[in-house]
């Protein structure tokens, strides 16, 4: 699924919350991890936080996923039936964009364009999550929703 002009990924709130979450917690390193859906959606119900795998004076301002780590969390989603729909990351000092290394390490995790990046960006008091896709080194935003469960109450009939 390459880049379509009408894309929306969406989110649950619960994911949004763990993303902005895991930013804040391993600042001042960059945090990343997986999100998974259902196949051949772009609606994101679960996150996977990782381990940044860079190197420590690295980890600042770049991120790796260790590829263990990611092949368990892509074996638990097959398994489940879910797909891995992309990788969120932060930007501790910088703005929710793709940085050049960003592009080039997208290239090398997702060849086929088929995942989103989402950047998480602390570089303000309030974090701003916003989602690309990445193919062949051209950058397309995608727009976010985070769509809000409402709980069903059953029996106040």
């Amino acid at each position: 699924m390459g880049a379509d002009q009408h894309e929306v990924i969406f989110l649950t709130g619960e994911v949004y919350a763990a993303m902005i979450e895991r930013a804040l917690t391993q600042a001042p390193q960059e945090a990343c991890g997986l999100f998974t859906g259902a196949p051949g959606t772009l609606y994101v119900d679960d996150y996977h936080p990782m381990a940044n795998a860079a190197e420590p004076d690295k980890a600042w301002k770049q991120y790796k996923l260790d590829s263990q780590e990611q092949l368990a969390i892509e074996g638990a989603a097959d398994t489940a039936g879910r797909a891995v729909l992309g990788v969120m990351h932060s930007h501790t000092h910088t703005t929710a964009y793709p940085s050049p290394t960003d592009v080039e390490d997208a290239s090398d995790a997702d060849p086929f364009g088929v995942w989103i990046f989402v950047i998480v960006s602390l570089k303000h008091p309030d974090p701003v999550l916003r989602a690309y896709r990445i193919m062949d080194n051209q950058i397309t935003e995608v727009p976010v929703e985070v769509r809000v469960q409402t709980p069903v109450v059953e029996g106040n009939d």
